[in-house]
């Protein structure tokens, strides 16, 4: 099935049924066995709140089998073509109790190799030895994301909410919007379901509410080469 009608009009689709069982707990066992024996690793940001790893498919490069089982590639393939490669991962482990909360935002940033002034690249930061710039919006605009879902994930324990069909406005400052005439929608997903988003789409997460966790594999997608001698610090080319 194609998604892309939806993604195109709406910003983001939710499919679930996307994993089975088995291949989620063999995931958590991966991700488990990495983070018991590595917690001083500086990819890992550990707080009361939230647990996360930053280049996730780097650091358990074990689990991308799993990841990419027949079923995604399908998906990816038949929604948006071939020649895409990963571009940035994170994990999100938001413990049962978790306060964390995440205001409404456009993902603008990507990750590169190294500061190499391009045209319309701006806004440069370094954070743990990582370059991050915002891009051309056409770059943000023909990217996706991909949010792979270990658990169950409903508005209790923090589900995403975004703003329908605002991925379609360029980048905007969030006083733009008018909340009155936009719809908001609470992205629920079963566990071993996936949530696609564009990264313009404004979206925001709640307090956990529920004592339930969410874990959530965030993967980022393009397949543009960037200009100037400028690279994708984390592109990983799928077979």
């Amino acid at each position: 099935m194609n998604y892309n009608t939806e993604i195109s009009s709406e910003g983001f689709s939710i499919i679930n049924n996307v994993f089975t069982e088995n291949e989620i707990e063999n995931l958590i066992s991966l991700i488990e066995n990495k983070t018991a024996n590595n917690q001083e690793n500086y990819t890992f940001r550990k707080s009361q709140d939230l647990f996360a790893i930053r280049q996730f498919h780097k650091e358990i490069p074990e689990t991308l089998p799993f990841i990419f089982n027949k079923k995604l590639q399908d998906i990816v393939e038949s929604t948006f073509g071939k020649g895409f490669f990963i571009t940035k991962s994170i994990y999100f482990d938001k413990p049962e109790k978790s306060n964390w909360f995440v205001a409404y935002h456009q993902d603008l940033t990507i990750s590169v190799n190294q500061k190499i002034e391009a045209e319309n690249f701006e806004n440069w930061t370094v954070k743990q030895n990582q370059f991050a710039v915002q891009p051309p919006t056409e770059i943000l605009e023909n990217n996706f994301t991909i949010r792979i879902h270990i658990d169950k994930t409903t508005k209790e324990n923090g589900a995403l909410k975004v703003i329908n069909n605002s991925h379609s406005k360029g980048i905007l400052r969030i006083e733009k919007l008018d909340f009155e005439k936009e719809k908001e929608t609470i992205c629920e997903v079963e566990k071993g379901g996936i949530m696609i988003m564009k990264p313009l789409l404004f979206h925001a997460s709640n307090k956990t509410t529920n004592n339930e966790r969410r874990r959530v594999i965030h993967i980022e997608f393009s397949k543009q080469q960037l200009p100037n001698g400028l690279e994708w610090s984390e592109k990983t080319i799928l077979n």
